[in-house]
């Protein structure tokens, strides 16, 4: 079975084109993102432009030429953040529908983390062994933190704090001021109280952009590789390095200085590092294993199952 999942982030979008066999392995067959911001603004606005409906219509037509190109025999997507926090949300959602035939699903906060949960740790899962796990997913809108014993959750936090969000809110200029620099932090620290310290035997994982690009930045590889990102072990104090270099450069600084960040995403690396930074003092952890995988693999695992238990 063909399968193409789409997922439609605040910043980033992605699309995961995977073949899953009856024993629900799963095989990627093409994995894409794209930069498109759509949740530039919604923070203050509440509401998507003209300028991004107009600009996420034409990236997802890229990737459903893709996915139909490849013979995937359904097309799944959904949204977070900025879908959740729009008020235009249901207008945007119709256009794209209009448009393409595509159907988009909004999810909940909680509903985000539980499949980011499942995609992440496919990858780590040993049959008969009971691991514990921790994902963390900042991603532009907001942060979700899911625990669970091998693929059981058991908790599900999702926090109203992310990259895009924080940089919108308190890191309006590169380098920032010390004074905001402070102000950013006492933000995430205020949502960051709701996390409780994880066990020792904890494996957590971070998805998305700013644990991703860490951890290319942490090996020092110049092309994007996620069998090497995946499982890359960075350390706290890593971390608190390139939170403090970052905090000096400006943005075309940082492009020059560190190849593995992305144009698109250099204006809200350093957001991501301070929410990533304050989560793990609060989580009492020393480091963090990065996952190229998240949502789309778990929503492709979940229709999976779905379609499983019906025939």
């Amino acid at each position: 079975m063909r399968i193409a999942t789409i997922d439609i982030g605040t910043n980033t979008i992605l699309m995961l084109i995977a073949d899953i066999s009856a024993d629900g392995s799963l095989s990627v067959v093409r994995d894409e993102q794209v930069i498109a911001r759509l949740g530039k603004g919604v923070d203050s606005l509440r509401r998507f432009t003209p300028e991004t409906f107009t600009r996420a219509v034409g990236f997802l037509e890229q990737f459903k030429n893709m996915a139909d190109a490849h013979q995937a025999e359904r097309i799944i997507a959904a949204g977070t953040s900025a879908l959740r926090d729009a008020v235009n949300a249901d207008e945007f959602i119709d256009y794209i529908r209009q448009k393409l035939g595509v159907k988009i699903e909004v999810l909940s906060g909680h509903r985000e983390a539980e499949l980011t949960y499942q995609g992440a740790i496919s990858e780590f899962l040993v049959e008969g062994e009971e691991q514990s796990f921790a994902v963390l997913d900042i991603g532009g809108g907001s942060t979700e933190l899911t625990t669970g014993v091998g693929s059981t959750l058991v908790s599900k936090e999702s926090l109203q704090v992310g990259c895009v969000r924080l940089t919108e809110r308190c890191l309006k200029t590169s380098p920032p001021s010390p004074a905001t620099l402070e102000e950013a932090v006492g933000e995430v620290m205020s949502w960051t109280g709701k996390l409780h310290r994880l066990s020792p035997q904890t494996k957590i994982l971070g998805v998305a952009g700013t644990a991703t690009t860490l951890a290319a930045m942490d090996l020092g590889i110049k092309q994007y590789d996620p069998k090497l990102v995946t499982g890359h072990y960075i350390s706290s104090a890593a971390i608190d390095q390139f939170a403090r270099t970052l905090s000096l450069l400006t943005v075309p600084e940082m492009i020059r200085t560190f190849p593995q960040i992305q144009e698109g995403r250099a204006d809200i690396i350093l957001a991501g590092i301070l929410i990533l930074k304050e989560c793990m003092k609060q989580l009492g952890v020393a480091g963090i294993s990065a996952s190229d995988r998240g949502l789309r693999f778990g929503m492709a695992l979940h229709d999976f199952l779905l379609r499983s238990h019906k025939s």
